[in-house]
């Protein structure tokens, strides 16, 4: 389970509105009926419409700076295997997402009258998404590039040619385009997979608008917060604050293992992740020391989003990770993150 959390863009080119941001959120039921349609819902309501979510978030932003995010986006990205295991169900999605929003609302070191937060101070709404598109950092598009560069190339050529700037045979660089368009190494439906393209298989995930301000709209609550958990004196009155994003992603996929009874491999944790980032060999050893069938389980993982695995092979007693070895699976690795290819 791959989770993000990013605030609203501020900058000269957003609105101080969730209006863009839900825009473009709905344009997935384009061109479908309302049965296909996925709507909005929170942690009590179904079918919510997309004014209504405006509206509200919009709302709720009494006392925030104009240069202050009034929301925040969270993202729900589970892994293939993760939606293989709860059979890519929109159900089975949103019964998650309510429950990972508890586990939002704990992660904050904060009381309103006395009392901790709990989901019921959040404001929230979430919406499934069914489709992903490929991005540049896509294994597919990565090892596409040489070909869509020289097919780039040629069609410039081929413009030039046109407007008498240089001569050629346009038939003969047409018929060049054709071929590298035919044996590009990722193709889909017969095409070479470019930027944008949509994805195949189970894309679901879930994008979730939480207001800056709770429910009341009396008091700031940030998960872009620098304190993770700790008291300060205000107007003679001891204060917590802060937001634990650690303890937000490790119990989120916590949460999600016990409702599914999903059983987690090493590299798809939270813990693996941020082993990888701060001590990467200590990271690949761990993996070489895994039971037989974990092990294999994440070979065959890393395997699918593209990385050599081919270093991690070599018996653990025999297993010495030069740097330059290092430095090239945490390359893989991290395009791999970078993707959501790998579901952590």
């Amino acid at each position: 389970m791959y989770i993000t959390i990013t605030a609203q863009k501020t900058d000269g080119n957003y609105a101080q509105s969730a209006a863009d941001f839900v825009s473009y959120l709905e344009k997935e039921n384009e061109g479908k009926t309302v049965k296909e349609q996925e709507h909005f819902f929170n942690q009590y309501g179904e079918e919510i419409s997309a004014e209504e979510v405006i509206r509200e978030i919009d709302g709720n932003t009494a006392k925030l700076k104009k240069t202050e995010p009034k929301f925040y986006s969270i993202t729900l990205n589970p892994s293939g295997r993760e939606l293989k295991a709860i059979q890519d169900s929109p159900e089975a999605l949103k019964r998650y997402t309510r429950e990972a929003m508890k586990e939002y609302a704990k992660a904050f070191n904060r009381e309103i009258d006395g009392k901790p937060i709990s989901v019921n101070d959040i404001k929230y709404y979430a919406k499934v998404e069914r489709q992903r598109t490929f991005k540049g950092t896509d294994k597919e598009i990565r090892e596409n590039q040489p070909y869509a560069t020289r097919i780039l190339e040629l069609r410039k050529d081929i413009r030039s040619i046109e407007a008498g700037q240089q001569s050629d045979n346009i038939r003969k660089l047409n018929k060049e385009i054709q071929r590298l368009e035919a044996t590009a190494p990722h193709q889909l439906n017969g095409k070479r997979i470019i930027r944008g393209m949509a994805k195949p298989g189970p894309q679901s995930h879930v994008h979730i608008i939480v207001s800056r301000k709770d429910a009341s709209n009396r008091y700031s609550l940030s998960p872009g917060s620098k304190h993770r958990a700790s008291e300060v004196e205000m107007h003679g009155k001891s204060v917590k604050r802060g937001f634990d994003r650690d303890t937000f992603f490790k119990n989120s996929e916590k949460t999600f293992d016990t409702l599914f009874k999903y059983r987690r491999n090493y590299i798809e944790t939270y813990t693996a992740r941020k082993t990888f980032l701060k001590d990467p060999k200590l990271y690949f050893s761990m993996i070489t020391k895994l039971p037989t069938n974990e092990r294999a389980m994440a070979f065959k993982l890393l395997q699918n989003s593209g990385v050599n695995t081919t270093l991690l092979s070599i018996p653990t007693n025999k297993l010495q990770l030069t740097i330059k070895a290092i430095n090239q699976l945490k390359k893989g690795i991290g395009k791999a993150i970078e993707s959501g290819s790998i579901g952590i």
